[in-house]
């Protein structure tokens, strides 16, 4: 049974399905999609885009809790030590160049890596400070960590980031706001399309690009693993390739892009960089593919619509 203080709070509060249109409105218009960007043919008359990425979320998937285990730190320092190593040389091996999300802590932790990618023709892009949750944040907070994170990244890197991708694609209602104040060309952690879209705030366009994603073209759904938890990985590698294998094979039919989130300490195992490769490899099978980082595609949709 309910105590009395939390009757007098849900009284306090209107539920949901008591609210006024207008306040529901409100809500669901604050970020929208508008108008598709997806071109009518990719960069050098290619047929389809592939934009690999890659969430080094390495230690902070710990730390942002607050643990100290070092049990669970070493699970992300493999992200560091052994898998961004490894999907390196894979990356190399086909002439594909990826953009990695980075935390700026792990960035501080580990700034030779960061350099090494951008060495190598891959992006750095702002993924939040310590992996925090927007949601959760006052949007001060959100708004000085998100700035910090760009600072930092480009203190350690040399280069200014150009796009964002939430922490856990957790999007507040500030979240927009701010990247547009810091000018960023693309953000990449909503889900209202397959391909490219225009953000729009409360119903303006706003020149934003966002390339979206979707957790099933994300291989920690399928791979993550928590020991003291429920979370268990519930799928064979062979059958995440097929799901993301056909993903694939849809966009290219439909002249689309096709977008993939991987994660250093989870798909850099042997058994999944595995999958990585065969799905590589098909990839660069078919004729009129263009892979390429997210900063390119985001900027050539823009270029092509002419934002």
């Amino acid at each position: 049974m309910a105590t009395p203080e939390k009757n007098v709070a849900a009284s306090a509060e209107e539920l949901p399905w008591q609210w006024q249109e207008q306040r529901w409105r409100t809500i669901v218009n604050k970020v929208r999609a508008g108008r598709s960007l997806k071109p009518a043919a990719w960069k050098g008359g290619a047929r389809c885009a592939v934009a690999l990425s890659f969430d080094s979320d390495h230690e902070s998937s710990t730390l942002r809790w607050g643990d100290n285990s070092p049990g669970k730190l070493s699970q992300g320092e493999y992200g560091s030590r052994v898998a961004v190593p490894r999907i390196r040389r894979l990356l190399e091996r086909y002439d594909i160049r990826a953009s990695f999300f980075v935390p700026a802590v792990v960035a501080k932790l580990h700034p030779e890596e960061q350099r090494g990618l951008v060495a190598a023709g891959h992006e750095v892009g702002i993924h939040g400070w310590i992996h925090e949750l927007n949601s959760k944040l006052p949007p001060a907070d959100e708004r000085e960590l998100q700035m910090r994170s760009a600072d930092e990244l480009e203190r350690i890197t040399g280069v200014r980031p150009v796009g964002i991708r939430t922490p856990s694609w957790d999007f507040s209602q500030n979240t927009l706001a701010i990247s547009r104040e810091m000018g960023l060309l693309y953000d990449s952690s909503m889900m209202a399309d397959d391909e490219p879209y225009e953000l729009l705030e409360d119903g303006e366009p706003t020149g934003m690009v966002e390339l979206p994603v979707e957790w099933i073209k994300d291989d920690a759904v399928y791979f993550n693993m928590d020991r003291f938890s429920a979370l268990r990985p519930y799928t064979a590698p062979s059958s995440v390739l097929e799901v993301f294998r056909r993903e694939f094979d849809g966009a290219y039919q439909e002249g689309g892009m096709f977008l993939l989130t991987m994660h250093p300490h989870i798909i850099g195992h042997r058994s999944r960089i595995a999958i990585l490769e065969e799905l590589i490899a098909h990839m660069r099978s078919q004729p009129g593919v263009w892979f390429a980082t997210h900063a390119e595609v985001a900027g050539f949709c823009k270029e092509q619509a002419g934002l």
